[in-house]
């Protein structure tokens, strides 16, 4: 399912940023993101989507991410630390997770991260962790 069919989408009302690689959701906590079938997530498109919501949260010093797994996709592990390193108001993520692939993916994923990392298996489980995040509360 995909966020937008989701009753929390409809409770929040976020903002809706469609970019080349995926679907984004903006909340005043966190960011849901939907990346595209077959992509590949590396540096640059990591860049342009915080170029592109940075106006959104312009006052915002605290933010989680929410990589919402329902398509297959790669993402290049390593850029979780230069992720954290460079945009330190990202005080956690998640990874929600349908499959044993996407499973032993977001393994290898935690492994390079700094900052908390959750593996979740359901939508409502990760954005029930983020909403419950010390740093929110």
């Amino acid at each position: 399912m995909k966020f937008i069919d989701s009753s929390t989408y409809k409770e929040l009302n976020p903002e809706k940023l469609v970019l080349p690689f995926g679907e984004f959701y903006l909340t005043d906590k966190f960011v849901v993101a939907e990346i595209y079938d077959g992509e590949h997530v590396d540096w640059d498109k990591i860049e342009l989507l915080f170029i592109k919501i940075a106006p959104f949260y312009k006052n915002t010093s605290k933010l989680a991410y929410i990589s919402h797994r329902i398509n297959d996709y790669s993402v290049n592990p390593q850029i979780w630390s230069q992720w954290e390193d460079t945009f330190d108001f990202i005080v956690a993520s998640a990874i929600v997770i349908y499959n044993s692939t996407t499973l032993m993916n977001a393994s290898i994923e935690k492994y390079f991260a700094n900052k908390s990392l959750k593996r979740c298996r359901s939508l409502e489980e990760g954005i029930n962790w983020v909403n419950n995040l010390k740093e929110f509360n």
